[in-house]
């Protein structure tokens, strides 16, 4: 088992976000993590990462605790968060934006392997590293949050709604690379809304809401499952 998360409790001062959760994710996996608005998702991978303390709980990677860790401690583990809204550095480069998602390493000629790798992998950020994050659409923005996050070599990689906002074509690209990165041998915990994209692709799923895990199972067992069906595929 890769990460394992344990009776986890987290509030937000008085108001509890997470309410004894338990996940876990082998090595080689995706695993996706579908809810509603406000589930507590989102709140689940920022306590993975380090950016949310957790109260009560257990979050063991490698079989080591993490829990409350600092974020670049957690990076420099092996995992890595693409966080919800892409959220690129919008004034630096395309390039400098991928430079940065390699922080906590100091292999200078590995990191330049990267590039050229991410490059091959994202033809698109190739072609605008030189241009200002910022100036790209939402779907470029959204391949280089991964490509950034990628550059740490994370053995865990954590992805927060990717398909938010997207147009369908582009969303049919980024699913292709969530698979093509799985085969490459990155672990995966996938955040969705998209449940119908997310149980597709996912070995494994589990079901959030209102900050409880009240269903898990593979993914086509959600998939076929009618309360599932009726409360978030629109069947």
């Amino acid at each position: 088992m890769l990460i394992s998360v344990q009776q986890l409790d987290v509030y937000y001062g008085p108001i509890q976000a997470l309410h004894n959760v338990n996940i876990s994710v082998n090595q080689g996996e995706i695993v996706a993590i579908i809810g509603n608005n406000g589930a507590g998702k989102s709140t689940l991978l920022k306590t993975i990462s380090g950016l949310v303390k957790p109260t009560n709980g257990q979050i063991l990677f490698e079989e080591k605790s993490i829990g409350g860790a600092q974020a670049d401690t957690i990076v420099k583990l092996g995992i890595s968060h693409t966080p919800e809204g892409r959220m690129v550095f919008p004034d630096l480069s395309v390039e400098m934006n991928l430079v940065a998602g390699a922080y906590t390493r100091t292999d200078r000629a590995g990191i330049r392997e990267d590039l050229k790798k991410y490059y091959k992998k994202f033809p698109i950020l190739e072609e605008r590293k030189n241009q200002k994050a910022g100036l790209m659409s939402g779907g470029e923005q959204q391949m280089l949050a991964i490509a950034r996050s990628l550059m740490s070599r994370p053995k865990l990689l954590m992805l927060d709604e990717p398909s938010l906002g997207l147009a369908p074509v582009v969303v049919d690209e980024v699913y292709k690379i969530i698979r093509e990165i799985s085969t490459e041998g990155t672990t995966i915990l996938l955040i969705e809304q998209n449940a119908t994209r997310a149980l597709n692709v996912a070995d494994r799923a589990y079901i959030l809401s209102n900050g409880t895990i009240e269903l898990s199972g593979t993914g086509k067992e959600l998939a076929a499952n009618d309360e599932v069906r009726k409360a978030y595929l629109g069947v």
